[in-house]
């Protein structure tokens, strides 16, 4: 016979320890994500300025797509669209030589055949400007690249006779632009570094030895066996990136000199803040060009995402299916149709 403390042992449940664990996230979440996503789709759908309170349905997308008669109307849509130009530029301008560079690093740092010395401290160093803040390393590329002819690498042009007058760095277009791609590829690449060689040491040896035993060269080992392998990693990468690439904010929007803004750097992400920051607050549009964005990022994920399907266990599953279906045919016509 059970005795009434092996009774009560059994009868209690453990289960709801986990739900006390998980349900801070669960609070954070609705307050600071759930909650404002709402609202932001609700103000998508009111006005601006003084009439901010004024149902105004699809206008404020109607203004940002497709612009209007208006002047202000048509400046707003002009904007937008050089907005969204500058942050595709400035993605794609970064996370290229980001991905080459990690990818090379990551196939260097994990082949067993270079005898590389120090990789430990080179893979610290490589990534340690991933937890230096964004305001920093605005702060630190202004200082370097200031226009005047003390600032360090105008001085170091000047006083080599590369250059006869100081470049504008921090103002021009394509320099400030290049400057933006630059750091955020030095910010982003030792991250990058360290996920690619995560999944590399994830293969199989026995893959890299029967490669080796048969003579295949180190071309050959990387394009037939690690970057076929590594493809789910790299478009996890590209997602990830193009999410936040989509989304960059503090560089554009840190890089400049005092107040002047720069428009060849603004991104959509600025252009989202300062509707809603700068007075008179226009929150409608603000909100519309964030449901924008959002539209724009589900796509490009999409399209990401159907990248990376395998297609022959689609075909497989598929097939499988329709095996399936003969079998439960075949086995009512065995039984007369019943």
């Amino acid at each position: 016979m059970k005795s009434s403390a092996q009774t009560k042992i059994r009868s209690i449940s453990y289960a709801r320890y986990g739900y006390y664990f998980i349900l801070p996230f669960f609070i954070i979440y609705f307050i600071f994500q759930l909650v404002p996503l709402i609202n932001t789709f609700r103000l998508s759908f009111y006005g601006n300025g003084n009439n901010a309170a004024d149902y105004v349905g699809l206008q404020n997308f109607q203004v940002l797509l497709f612009g209007g008669d208006n002047r202000s109307f048509k400046a707003l849509h002009d904007t937008l669209f050089k907005d969204l130009g500058n942050t595709l530029i400035l993605w794609f301008g970064n996370f290229i030589p980001q991905l080459g560079l990690s990818l090379l690093l990551a196939v260097w740092f994990t082949d067993i055949n270079l005898k590389i010395k120090g990789k430990t401290f080179f893979k610290i160093v490589m990534y340690l400007p991933n937890i230096v803040t964004a305001a920093s390393v605005a702060a630190l590329f202004l200082m370097l690249f200031s226009k005047t002819e003390y600032g360090p690498i105008n001085s170091f042009l000047l006083k080599h006779d590369i250059i006869s007058s100081p470049i504008d760095f921090v103002r021009g277009k394509w320099q400030s632009r290049g400057i933006i791609m630059f750091a955020q590829t030095w910010m982003w690449f030792g991250n990058t570094m360290i996920m690619l060689m995560s999944a590399i040491m994830g293969i199989s040896k026995s893959l890299f030895e029967a490669a080796d035993i048969d003579g295949a060269n180190s071309r050959q080992v990387f394009t037939k066996i690690t970057l076929p392998l590594l493809r789910p990693m790299v478009i996890y990468t590209l997602i990830t990136s193009m999410i936040g690439g989509l989304q960059m904010w503090d560089l554009p929007y840190l890089y400049k000199n005092g107040t002047a803004w720069n428009k060849e750097t603004e991104t959509i992400a600025v252009f989202i803040y300062n509707k809603f920051h700068i007075v008179p607050q226009n929150f409608g549009y603000s909100a519309a060009a964030s449901l924008i964005l959002f539209v724009i990022t589900t796509a490009l994920g999409s399209v990401c995402f159907a990248m990376n399907i395998d297609k022959d266990d689609q075909k497989k599953k598929a097939l499988a299916k329709e095996q399936k279906k003969l079998a439960k045919l075949q086995n009512k016509s065995a039984f007369g149709g019943f």
